[in-house]
């Protein structure tokens, strides 16, 4: 058990490095041939800080654990709207001002409502988890082409192109590219096995596991990234990673298991855990969303939200 946990927190951790570096060196390699700042942020950027979700859901489901790697799906989402920006309101108020935010929001809502309406029935279907991903690869497109009509007076230009690697050499960018292919499965396939280990030692399902250590472990560069970003005055970046990556989340790490290893869900992901996503969204919705000027998600908001992560345990464990 204690060689199991050990396996998995230094999983985590190598996870988390080689996602960093690979979209370091993706994002490196995209400004030296040209590619803008916006779009590098909204596409390799975005997709990349979903990428421990997207390889632990793609080594899960090889290895018949499909449930952790629906679990791993729904429960990023939750912790990313619940945990990660909750403490980060609390932290410091972010102020909503992006219209590029606002188009992303709703988006995150109707790809919600979808993903609800496969999960439905207690099964996810392969042809399922074929239109997810390509509404995966749908999307990626539509920011790219966003990219290119944003208001030059949005902050989230300025913001983005502060965090994009500057002075990297092409061969540096593709070490780094290489590696983190390499380690990122690596990584991801000892944390899955030790996480199945941990999970049947204390007796818990392969949904749970994903729903909790998974994906907590998966959701703390976001926690990371949104305090950092919030803390230098990057508001909307801070909460475009969250939008994007729990939009990445159902396209990708949902669509996989549909795809690789389609089946019967746990009763309780239609029963408890897709309902507790689609309501935080909605929060998630409320808080940030307004047609005219600036929106505030203050204290009191995020308070809100870390107080439905607490109750959400509870319920887990309760």
């Amino acid at each position: 058990m204690l060689l199991n946990i050990v396996i998995f927190i230094i999983g985590l951790i190598v996870l988390s490095w080689s996602a960093d570096r690979f979209v370091y060196g993706a994002s490196a390699l995209a400004k030296n041939i040209g590619i803008s700042p916006m779009m590098i942020g909204l596409t390799i950027v975005a997709m990349g800080s979903s990428a421990p979700e997207i390889v632990v859901s793609a080594m899960a489901s090889i290895n018949g654990n499909m449930n952790t790697a629906v679990g791993n799906a729904l429960g990023s989402n939750i912790t990313n709207i619940a945990l990660v920006l909750g403490i980060t309101a609390l932290v410091k108020p972010l102020i909503v001002s992006s219209t590029t935010l606002k188009r992303e929001l709703p988006a995150l809502l109707v790809i919600s409502l979808i993903a609800i309406a496969f999960m439905f029935d207690g099964e996810l279907k392969s042809y399922e988890g074929v239109i997810l991903l390509g509404l995966f690869i749908f999307v990626l497109a539509m920011m790219a082409w966003l990219s290119l009509q944003v208001d030059k007076e949005d902050p989230l230009i300025a913001e983005t192109a502060d965090e994009i690697p500057k002075g990297v050499s092409n061969t540096a960018a593709l070490i780094w590219i290489g590696l983190g292919l390499i380690v990122l499965p690596l990584s991801a396939h000892f944390l899955v096995n030790s996480a199945v280990e941990i999970a049947r030692y204390m007796g818990l399902s392969d949904l749970v596991i994903g729903l909790t250590i998974i994906a907590f472990g998966t959701s703390l560069p976001e926690l990371a990234a949104s305090i950092a970003g919030v803390l230098k005055g990057e508001d909307d970046l801070a909460l475009g990673n969250i939008i994007g990556s729990n939009i990445f989340n159902l396209l990708a790490v949902l669509g996989l298991p549909g795809l690789i290893a389609p089946g019967l869900l746990d009763p309780d992901v239609h029963n408890r855990d897709m309902y507790v996503m689609l309501g935080l969204t909605l929060l998630l919705f409320l808080f940030s969303f307004d047609l005219i000027g600036k929106r505030k998600i203050s204290r009191t908001n995020g308070a809100i939200l870390l107080a439905c992560f607490v109750g959400y345990q509870f319920w887990l464990f309760g």
